[in-house]
């Protein structure tokens, strides 16, 4: 039997699903038969991000729901009647936590705490916290095992790891059922445009001959978006998964440079790499090396990434040919 056969008709909220992951995780889930509650930050123009992008037939399936977790009330409104939450709301862009810091605090250490009090409080079956990679820094020690040092790195990478800390605390002081879902470099469709791998391929399907980078060294652990997305809703429904801290991770690892160099010989072999200094992170700050261990979602649920690099990279630049005019190509997303 499906393990997921157990997420039908339930009431699931997703908040940050306009995101890249969110989306994603938001189609998943729908696929699963859930009552998908997707939150979207407020704005005024109405904009529900890729949600938007999504067949008519499945957003005919979501009850989409504008707010900002942020705000104590209106989380406690939104997480009524639930029965499993995908807490995904957060800023995630490293150079944009350098300029603004107390606003990663706000949103990804309080949001959280406001998603957690909800759960508890309305006494959800299962909450699944989305971590980061960047909470262990550069790899001390590889495989990065969920036990390895923790390492804020950058003023995102501390706000995650305050809020992994919090979801601890609730689990150990109120038996709130909490997930720590700690996803390495997710890329694929829709992913932001302040990531390396949007950056290269905007860069070269606009034509640029000289595709502009920061480091090109650190190595990254790549995920693609639907491997991410099967860890999430395997981990909803995991036996012995609470109270856990989990990677998602092909426990493997490529460098940015390698990264490139397949994407220019996909797109325009003539392109050529230039770093560029004004992309750099301060050099105390620059994750080097991630290669994550994904030995313990195995264990808890069989999960293995069913895309290879090469074949999720061509499923990425198919989708960006098609909708690159929705990225501002000339300019450094921070």
């Amino acid at each position: 039997m499906n393990a997921l056969a157990a997420l039908k008709g339930k009431k699931i909220l997703v908040t940050g699903a306009a995101g890249f992951i969110g989306s994603h995780l938001v189609e998943g889930a729908v696929a699963t038969g859930a009552k998908v509650r997707a939150l979207v930050r407020y704005n005024s123009s109405n904009s529900w991000g890729w949600l938007d992008h999504l067949p008519k037939e499945t957003l005919s399936k979501i009850e989409v729901v504008a707010g900002d977790v942020r705000d104590s009330h209106f989380t406690q409104e939104i997480v009524a009647g639930v029965d499993t939450i995908f807490h995904l709301a957060a800023l995630i862009a490293i150079p944009y936590s350098y300029t603004a810091p107390e606003s990663y605090v706000d949103t990804n250490v309080h949001g959280t705490l406001n998603v957690l009090q909800a759960a508890r409080t309305h006494k959800c079956r299962r909450t699944l916290i989305t971590s980061t990679s960047e909470v262990y820094g550069t790899a001390i020690t590889v495989p990065i095992s969920e036990e390895h040092p923790r390492q804020g790195q950058s003023p995102y990478a501390a706000t995650k790891i305050a809020a992994d800390a919090i979801a601890d605390s609730f689990y150990r002081s109120f038996d709130t059922a909490i997930v720590t879902v700690r996803p390495f470099n997710t890329y694929g469709p829709r992913q932001s445009a302040r990531a390396v791998i949007p950056t290269i391929i905007t860069q070269l399907l606009a034509g640029n001959e000289e595709i502009r980078l920061g480091s090109v060294e650190p190595t990254r652990d790549l995920v693609f978006v639907e491997d991410t997305v099967a860890g999430f809703l395997k981990l909803a429904v995991a036996n012995g998964a609470e109270g856990q801290d989990i990677n998602v991770a092909t426990q493997t690892e490529t460098s940015i440079k390698e990264i490139a160099l397949k994407l220019i010989a996909q797109i325009n072999p003539k392109a050529k790499l230039i770093v560029d200094e004004t992309r750099l992170r301060p050099l105390k700050s620059e994750v080097f090396r991630l290669n994550g261990s994904n030995q313990k979602l195995k264990m808890l649920t069989g999960w293995t990434p069913s895309t290879s690099v090469d074949a999720g990279l061509g499923k990425t630049i198919e989708w960006f040919r098609a909708n690159h005019q929705s990225y501002k190509s000339d300019l450094y997303n921070v």
